[in-house]
């Protein structure tokens, strides 16, 4: 892979030499599986770091987010990797630092990498004032929607409140330019939550909690309940892979043109639609809001954490600088490959600043205006239940959205209740 960037961008930083091999091993990262299948230039980058230090890449023992394998070993003060790529930091960080698996990055990362770090996802990856995730792919959640039904149906502007969206999703479904009007992603995290957000950001508890029963919580459990009745039937079913987290039904729906707007992380609207005849209709926008809403959303990145008792730890810092500022994963990843188009953006300000200086030739037009997502979003924050609160509260929360509980309030205190109950049984 050439290590200049197309069209003239700004030149990334020199690969890393790796120092010298320190262990009886090879450097040792392990991949979640998902991140290889959306980005098959990965490889490449592992032909040429192996020129330089052995390497030995592996998938992780993982699914659904699991870290069972990581704990255990780490419990018997062992690591059989040195890194592992696919830690997203409301997710496990806080579960992987509390089991004392993992340790921060400060004494490997090298300061200029550190200072590039866009201050909210450094802020993001930051526990106490240590950097334990280096980030690596990030996602926004954002609008997208099938500008050749929307045309069909006589819609000529972008939907920007929660209201336009129902209007324009019943406009689709009565003009029959698509069977459904709407599809979301029913996990919390990536639903809930950033319609929350779009409403304000201030519902967390003191203890970082997602508070279920807030006003703008229950504002964004109705607008999911009235897109509901616009969206396909299986719409709150679990996916189909990785414990019901991957192959979800919005996904397939997006990606059969039965629906006409999409409300998730902008790589699955750019993945889905590469499917259509012709994917050029595809249009990306902000998350819509309500009139006076805060126009938030949520953001995160994947990233990668360093094992505690792993090994190599200075060539797992020299291996994430050359993974993560590599212009060929990065043109893969926007422009996309015959094999997938994940549109995750990079972490680093030097990057954009070298794009916006001098466009590539496969720069996306969509890019800039993702990005621009980030200076409103928020990061759900890290703490031990920043993700499974919402798997928790879910059951309860979607009796509201399916009719089977008529009041929202009822439904919200259930959800928030049985997380708080799990968390005291947890300690």
């Amino acid at each position: 892979m050439s290590m200049a960037p197309a069209g003239g961008a700004l030149a990334a930083p020199a690969r890393v030499a790796p120092l010298a091999q320190t262990t009886s091993r090879p450097l040792t990262p392990t991949f979640y599986q998902w991140i290889i299948d959306l980005h098959p230039s990965v490889p490449q980058v592992n032909d040429a770091f192996k020129a330089t230090a052995p390497l030995n890449f592996q998938i992780a023992p993982v699914q659904g987010f699991g870290i069972d394998r990581f704990v255990a070993e780490a419990r018997d003060k062992n690591s059989t990797w040195d890194v592992y790529v696919g830690m997203t930091p409301f997710v496990e960080m806080s579960s992987l630092i509390a089991a004392d698996v993992i340790e921060p990055w400060d004494n490997y990362i090298p300061q200029d990498v550190l200072n590039d770090l866009i201050p909210s996802i450094r802020n993001e990856c930051t526990v106490d004032g240590h950097l334990y995730s280096w980030p690596f792919l990030l996602d926004i959640i954002i609008m997208g929607w099938n500008a050749g039904q929307s045309s069909q149906a006589g819609i000529s502007s972008m939907p920007m409140t929660w209201d336009d969206v129902l209007a324009d999703s019943q406009q689709v479904v009565t003009s029959g330019a698509a069977p459904y009007g709407v599809v979301f992603d029913a996990h919390g995290w990536r639903s809930l939550a950033p319609i929350t957000h779009s409403i304000s950001t201030n519902v967390y508890t003191p203890d970082l909690f997602f508070d279920f029963t807030s006003d703008p919580a229950i504002q964004a459990l109705d607008v999911m309940k009235k897109m509901k009745a616009l969206s396909a039937p299986n719409v709150l079913n679990p996916g189909t892979t990785d414990a019901g987290v991957n192959d979800t039904p919005d996904e397939n729906a997006f990606a059969a043109q039965q629906a006409t707007y999409y409300v998730k992380y902008q790589n699955a609207p750019l993945r889905f639609a590469a499917t259509w005849p012709d994917p050029n209709q595809l249009q990306l926008g902000p998350l819509p809001k309500p009139q006076g809403g805060e126009g938030a959303t949520v953001f995160w990145t994947t990233g990668a954490c360093l094992f505690k008792y792993g090994q190599n730890k200075d060539q797992a810092a020299a291996y994430m600088k050359t993974l993560s500022y590599d212009p060929g994963i990065w043109k893969d990843s926007i422009s996309g490959t015959p094999t997938a188009h994940p549109g995750q953006l990079p972490p680093y300000q030097s990057i954009y600043a070298g794009w916006n200086a001098s466009p590539p030739d496969w720069m996306q037009n969509w890019v800039p205006l993702v990005f621009s997502q980030l200076q409103v979003a928020r990061a759900i924050p890290n703490q031990k239940f920043g993700l499974t609160q919402f798997n928790i509260g879910q059951p309860y929360w979607e009796k509201y959205i399916t009719g089977e509980e008529s009041d929202p309030h009822v439904a919200m205190q259930a959800a928030f209740d049985a997380v708080q109950a799990q968390a005291k049984q947890s300690g």
